[in-house]
């Protein structure tokens, strides 16, 4: 049981409780357990979702008017928006959220419904078909990884993997990164170098692209690749000068200085690798299995792309992480929980999850669900096994509950260019994210108490 809140949390409260106002933030926001669905109820309730629009689609909305008698109403999803809703009372009903970066923030600012006592009485979203990668969604207070599930992920890439096209690899006479073994970050970077094109001072061909998700979990990833953490052990402080997370930054920042791939020194025009790679002009993308949505269908594309594991720093560790985990939670004052859990088993669980793991737009995050993942042509299987091979090696990277991976992105922005032109050392660099950074960190921690 959890103290009762009977009147709206003040809007002035809810914002001290956040890290550095980024996001919401509630010491108490519940009444006692709520008596949770068995599944069958719903019918007829509506829900609100905050979502992206790619989320969710209108047809779906409809489906689920269809399929499960709920209606979906949708709100799009900002970050403003949700803290006014909050703080006046009136949640939405089901949230979206990135599980590698938004679960351990968002709960420990006790604004999440613990999810356990709907997935223990659930028929369709069993403990034993969930994929590991949902354990982003658990945090017990101190760790991410453990404890109470927040949410559940709708599909999900490990996100350090990377696709490449053998015909550019071809052109260059280069031998093909294996399939099963991965290479190594410095093979990997030494091997974009040797595929790039430039034509009157314009890159014509990028060689790779390696920026993950966001910046932030993306050297957290390095860095335990690298054999160490990013966080202190009570993620309350980075520490960018011990010598893992010092060769996972200097890593990063010899891969935007080499000019081989996108980053905030020569950024794409596309804006993502997906038309660039379609177009034959960029030679490896570390976008994950999700890409080969995009991938299968260009029919002249698919046979020369193929998927390799995570690379690894030498002596250091083969991890392959997921990055986002993008999925739902609940908040734990929305008004229509039941029905909301009805959606949510929905859309994990039944039509909308089978189509999407289908579909080749991640992997499913059901283990019952990856027999439908695209198999039919040989680059598929192919594919596939690599994969496959790669998921004995998914673990959940910790992430810091005192800030938000976004306001943690805005700062490295903010001080890293100068580095990536050579303008500022590595060690300088460091130093400066770990000042600034700790100061944001440091605020978060005492906004939750």
């Amino acid at each position: 049981m959890r103290p009762h809140a009977g009147a709206p949390l003040s809007r002035r409260r809810f914002l001290a409780r956040s890290a550095a106002g980024a996001a919401t933030g509630a010491a108490a926001l519940s009444g006692c357990a709520l008596q949770v669905s068995t599944g069958v109820g719903g019918s007829g309730e509506t829900v609100t979702l905050m979502v992206k629009p790619d989320d969710i689609s209108p047809e779906l909305v409809k489906q689920a008017r269809k399929d499960i008698g709920v209606k979906i109403v949708t709100v799009r999803y900002d970050l403003t928006k949700l803290i006014g809703m909050m703080t006046n009372g009136n949640p939405p009903d089901l949230v979206r959220g990135l599980g590698a970066v938004d679960a351990p923030y968002f709960a420990a600012r006790d604004v999440m419904e613990e999810l356990d006592p709907y997935f223990a009485r659930s028929s369709v979203l069993r403990l034993d078909d969930l994929d590991p990668v949902n354990d982003l969604w658990r945090y017990d207070g101190r760790t991410q990884g453990q404890g109470p599930r927040y949410g559940m992920a709708k599909d999900f890439s490990q996100d350090s993997m990377y696709w490449y096209n053998t015909a550019l690899f071809d052109k260059a006479g280069l031998g093909y990164p294996p399939e099963t073994e991965p290479v190594t970050y410095d093979e990997w970077l030494d091997c974009a170098k040797r595929l790039t094109r430039r034509k009157d001072g314009q890159t014509t061909v990028f060689g790779g692209s390696y920026n993950g998700v966001l910046t932030p979990n993306l050297l957290a990833s390095l860095t335990v690749s690298a054999g160490g953490s990013l966080f202190t052990d009570d993620f309350s402080r980075v520490d960018f000068t011990t010598p893992e997370a010092r060769k996972a930054l200097g890593w990063y920042i010899d891969y935007c200085r080499a000019k081989v791939g996108p980053s905030l020194v020569q950024p794409d025009p596309n804006a993502w690798d997906g038309p660039t790679y379609q177009a034959n002009r960029m030679a490896m993308s570390n976008s994950g299995y999700w890409l080969g949505g995009l991938i299968n269908a260009d029919k002249k594309l698919a046979p020369v792309s193929r998927l390799a594991p995570a690379p690894v720093f030498e002596g250091g560790r083969r991890i392959s992480p997921c990055q986002a985990g993008t999925g739902l939670w609940m908040p734990r004052r929305a008004r229509n929980k039941d029905a909301a859990w009805r959606v949510f088993e929905w859309f994990f669980g039944e039509a909308p999850a089978k189509a999407r793991a289908s579909s080749g737009w991640g992997i499913p995050t059901l283990k019952s669900l990856r027999s439908l993942m695209p198999a039919q042509e040989e680059y598929q299987k192919r594919v596939l096994k690599a994969q496959n091979a790669e998921l004995r090696h998914f673990s959940v990277i910790a992430f810091t509950p005192y800030a938000t991976a976004d306001s943690l992105y805005a700062l490295f922005n903010q001080i890293a260019p100068a580095a990536m032109q050579g303008q500022m050392s590595v060690d300088t660099l460091a130093g400066r994210l770990d000042s600034v950074m700790n100061e944001q960190l440091k605020r978060g921690k005492e906004q939750v108490g």
